[in-house]
């Protein structure tokens, strides 16, 4: 295709179709219109019109006639820049339009631009509360109600343990832990210390109330439905094994009502003897004999059967479910290697742990205030 060499204002030439001769369209009735600058190097023509004529050639087929835009300056700077500019002006719409679109579906999805879930609502609980269950909470929520009792008697001195049943100093142990004492001396978790007095006993089930003098404001267990546990259940056991105070072990339901054998005062030997004489815990299963002779007088109870660890000391603190509630009274423990008659010093937990059932206690706990001993 060759370039027209016509000067700028004038009509093209149009070949004449037939003879091959050249003619002229008729002049417009009008002044050709004129070009208008708009910034260096480029030119607009005004009017309007459809496919315009390249070259003067052929006819464009509508808008034939009509004024041509101004050649263009050759070289390819304004031809590259051209498609450059409008590549960056698709970008750039294309990038807020994908804004907005992503704004917009977020809004829908209840999520914000950066991906979070921002606009949704989530139940929380607090921090505190999942220790509900645990042996750490359990622990925590009952060792203050757990005491260690000091007893002091002719056979010596014995050491158990006693859960802390009303604010104003009513206390749960066992029989054998102060039978036979001239003086009872308890210890609170917090360290602070308190005489006590008996109250009443109950020594065919093991049991025994006192109270402390003087005491107000103290932390109170649970007492809850032994009835409902069942093997397998985990439990916590709290108290002063060999007299370190506030001891947590646990473990699980391992049996129920075993016939369990003590005696039912300190002729047999106490809980844990200092000064030696007489000091074997008493207890006897299945017809044998552990932790020293039980003696003449000797009661008989069922039991819970626990795998948590109980070591003399142990007897009259408590055994607890995971909600925190006092399932029964620790009393004694299984230790073959203390047969024989060898000291309670030796013996050690193997696993087989028993306590009096709550709901025993809470059957007998009138008759216990009442003062009656048996």
């Amino acid at each position: 295709m060759t370039e027209s060499q016509r000067p700028s204002g004038e009509y093209p030439m149009y070949p004449s179709y037939g003879n091959g001769d050249a003619a002229y369209p008729p002049p417009p009735a009008h002044q050709a219109a004129q070009p208008i600058s708009t910034s260096p190097g480029t030119t607009v023509w005004p009017g309007s019109g459809g496919a315009g004529h390249s070259g003067g050639d052929h006819y464009g087929g509508f808008g034939q006639g009509l004024p041509q835009p101004a050649p263009q300056p050759s070289g390819h700077g304004r031809r590259a820049r051209r498609p450059v500019a409008l590549l960056a002006a698709v970008a750039v719409a294309a990038a807020v339009v994908g804004g907005i679109t992503a704004t917009a579906v977020g809004q829908f999805a209840g999520t914000g631009s950066s991906g979070t879930d921002s606009g949704s609502v989530v139940s929380g609980t607090t921090v505190s509360q999942s220790s509900t269950g645990t042996v750490a909470g359990v622990a925590k929520a009952v060792s203050p109600t757990i005491v260690e009792i000091g007893a002091t008697s002719t056979a010596g001195e014995s050491t158990g343990s006693g859960v802390i049943i009303t604010s104003g100093g009513e206390i749960i142990t066992n029989n054998h832990v102060i039978a036979g004492a001239s003086s009872i001396k308890v210890t609170l978790s917090t360290g602070r210390t308190y005489t006590a007095k008996v109250v009443g006993t109950d020594a065919d089930k093991d049991l025994a109330l006192i109270d402390l003098e003087g005491a107000s404001g103290l932390k109170t267990a649970t007492l809850g439905d032994s009835s409902g546990i069942k093997v397998g259940d985990q439990v916590v056991a709290i108290g002063s094994p060999e007299g370190l105070t506030g001891t947590v072990t646990s473990g699980i339901v391992s049996a129920l009502n075993r016939d369990v054998t003590v005696a039912k005062d300190s002729e047999g030997g106490q809980e844990q003897g200092q000064q030696g004489g007489g000091s074997d815990w008493p207890f006897e299963f299945g017809g044998r004999q552990f932790n020293g002779d039980t003696g003449n007088s000797t009661t008989t109870y069922k039991a819970i059967q626990t795998d948590a660890s109980l070591n003399p000391g142990n007897s009259g603190g408590a055994l607890i479910n995971m909600n925190g509630e006092i399932i029964g009274i620790n009393s004694a423990m299984y230790s073959a290697s203390s047969s024989g008659g060898s000291s309670s010093s030796g013996a050690g937990s193997v696993g087989l742990g028993f306590a009096i059932p709550v709901n025993t206690l809470k059957a007998d706990l009138d008759t216990l205030r009442d003062g009656n001993s048996s």
